[in-house]
């Protein structure tokens, strides 16, 4: 028999144990639980030094009560049990270290434009809390087939979501496309969070010429600070510039 295992990630221990416990009478499940974001980062890292890979992780939606913003950030590997990791940003760091892994998330209710940012951040399932285990089993069977599983009542509006994000995301590379080959270097060395002395001494530009470029990239892109140009040039695709090795300048202080 080929068994599947599971991973529930969940911050509320009686919820999580009560699930796990559940799906632990299953004679083809074995599951694990995780209390935090970080937690499962290192159970899944552990896993996989040890050869035995999880399938399928189920993520709290609302993990750490964190609501995340427009775009979930991927994150870091943390020992200290109080850094915080959101469901999302969870689901976004896990696909992007181990894709095999198949995601569903687990909420307390509907919500169209979470959802959307789910299977954007890689999630194959956006299931709620008060499902019957035979749902969250069909689900959970399903996700292994590369299928996508979102309740009937939340696909109007996700796909409305979706399709209002590449509209989005079509309009910035638009803008973004606007810009001069050195405005977009100067875009990149922002996204990276470099300062104007940073980005300068990078491209071997004098402040004076970098503080223009800066100018010239908020104008085109029809934007009034640095966030607001970085969150746009993250809706295009734009990475931030490769800092591996460098010493730079954030915010006045080396890193």
């Amino acid at each position: 028999m080929v068994r599947i295992r599971v991973l529930v990630v969940d911050d509320h221990r009686i919820f999580a144990e009560s699930l796990a416990a559940a799906l632990a009478a299953e004679p083809d499940v074995d599951v694990s639980a995780a209390g935090s974001g970080p937690a499962a980062l290192r159970c899944l890292e552990r896993a996989a030094a040890e050869g035995r890979r999880f399938d399928v992780l189920l993520v709290d939606a609302d993990l750490g009560g964190n609501v995340p913003g427009v775009r979930p950030a991927v994150p870091v590997h943390d020992n200290n049990e109080e850094g915080l990791v959101d469901g999302i940003s969870l689901v976004a760091g896990v696909r992007s270290g181990q894709p095999g892994v198949r995601i569903v998330v687990l909420a307390e209710k509907d919500d169209p434009r979470r959802a959307a940012l789910a299977l954007q951040a890689g999630a194959s399932g956006w299931v709620a809390k008060d499902c019957s285990l035979s749902r969250l089993l069909t689900v959970i069977r399903g996700v292994l087939r590369d299928e996508t599983h979102l309740p009937p009542a939340l696909l109007t509006g996700v796909l409305r979501e979706l399709t209002a994000a590449r509209k989005h995301r079509t309009e910035s590379e638009q803008l973004v496309e606007s810009l001069t080959p050195r405005e977009r270097e100067v875009l990149r060395c922002m996204v990276a969070g470099l300062g104007r002395k940073a980005v300068a001494e990078r491209l071997f530009l004098s402040p004076h010429t970098v503080r223009t470029h800066m100018q010239n990239v908020l104008g085109k892109l029809g934007v009034h600070s640095t966030l607001a140009a970085v969150a746009l040039a993250r809706r295009a695709g734009v990475g931030p510039v490769d800092l591996a090795g460098d010493v730079v300048e954030r915010g006045g202080q080396l890193a």
